[in-house]
């Protein structure tokens, strides 16, 4: 089997547990779905995935089972029953063992908690795929949204990096597990971003490149270890948005909106890059919005 067809069949597994996870699932299901044996489809998944296929469904479970609790306040035994867990108690051990913490006190209190969100192994494969064909074909000419936004004065709860300066650059570093922390965090005032920094919020020995999540100036609960909180004043960012795409030509997208971003003149429309204003940031890429990136700019002052 070589490394695409090994990809193809762990992406449908993954596609089956997603369409089953408040069910019982076998390997035997998984096989069927892989179009493999059992054995052969549980020992690429671990290769593909890093963990077993019920260490996967679990993990997966547990953490849908946490962003139930955060987001209501459901009975512990009906989130447990729901995730196919055969008791309360035993859905309680689970769920401590794997957060830290008690789901009863989690749906209370709701700290920042490490959730599992599995990328898709087929996205990340095909992004791989494209960088490396080479594309000779002169490109497509693509609408691009522009607007300004106004952000205000925020905290924002980031990790760094050490050098890193783009996103594979600082999954490398850091590890890919950053952004299911920060999409646990209740009181966010909007989804997780990379940020590339600007000079001041970068300390000697630390990242370009970090991932975070905006909060509000009051927040108070618990900074979760390794990452840090700092505060940032209002800005203005100018959003660029593509159009939509298909999921797995992101990366020839997020190529395409930077070369739009380097050859846009802002001043046309009355503003100036402003790059030690705030972090430029992006949003997870997602073929049915297209991918938006913003960059801080400055309104040019009446002479």
């Amino acid at each position: 089997m070589d490394n695409r067809e090994a990809v193809y069949a762990v992406s449908r597994m993954q596609e089956y547990i997603d369409g089953h996870i408040n069910e019982m699932i076998t390997l035997r299901q998984l096989a069927d779905a892989a179009g493999y044996s059992p054995w052969h489809s549980a020992r690429i998944f671990k290769e593909l995935t890093g963990k077993t296929p019920f260490d996967y469904i679990r993990m997966l479970r547990l953490s849908k089972a946490a962003l139930r609790l955060r987001d209501g306040r459901p009975k512990v035994i009906d989130v447990a029953l729901d995730f196919v867990f055969n008791t309360p108690e035993g859905f309680t051990r689970a769920f401590s063992r794997e957060f830290g913490i008690s789901p009863r006190k989690y749906s209370a209190e709701t700290p920042p908690i490490q959730l599992f969100i599995p990328s898709k192994i087929l996205d990340y494969h095909r992004f791989l795929w494209e960088r490396e064909r080479k594309m000779s074909e002169k490109k497509e000419k693509k609408t691009v949204f522009v607007q300004v936004v106004e952000r205000p004065a925020r905290k924002l709860l980031l990790k760094r990096g050490v050098r890193a300066e783009d996103y594979f650059e600082y999954c490398e570093e850091v590890g890919c597990d950053v952004w299911a922390m920060l999409t646990s965090v209740k009181e966010a005032l909007y989804e997780p971003i990379g940020m590339w920094l600007p000079k001041h919020l970068i300390p000697e020995g630390t990242s370009k490149y970090v991932q975070g999540v905006e909060l509000p100036l009051d927040y108070s609960n618990k900074v979760p270890e390794g990452y840090e909180l700092i505060e940032l004043p209002p800005c203005k960012m100018m959003v660029f948005q593509g159009e939509p795409y298909d999921d797995e030509d992101f990366a020839a997208e997020i190529e395409g909106l930077w070369e739009t971003i380097e050859k846009f003149d802002p001043t046309l429309y009355g503003f100036e890059r402003a790059p030690e204003d705030a972090p430029r940031f992006q949003l997870m890429p997602m073929g049915y919005r297209g991918y938006i990136e913003a960059i801080p700019v400055r309104e040019i002052a009446n002479k």
